[in-house]
């Protein structure tokens, strides 16, 4: 579950960083960089999914005091 959440991670900061790259060689051209926050956004929700129902079918424990 681990290696999801690190590859998950990775994939939004390069959705990230290739919509800075649009922002500033866009040539006004905001499409692209619209298209790579939007893909940025449902990368984090669809995280954020995943980790709740990791934690409700146990796959993640919950760490007792």
């Amino acid at each position: 579950m681990r290696i999801v959440i690190v590859l998950f991670l990775i994939a939004i900061f390069a959705s990230l960083g290739s919509a800075l790259y649009f922002m500033l060689h866009g040539r006004g051209d905001s499409q692209r960089m619209f298209r790579a926050l939007a893909f940025r956004v449902g990368l984090s929700i669809t995280l954020f999914v995943l980790i709740m129902a990791a934690y409700y079918f146990g796959l993640i424990p919950a760490h007792a005091p």
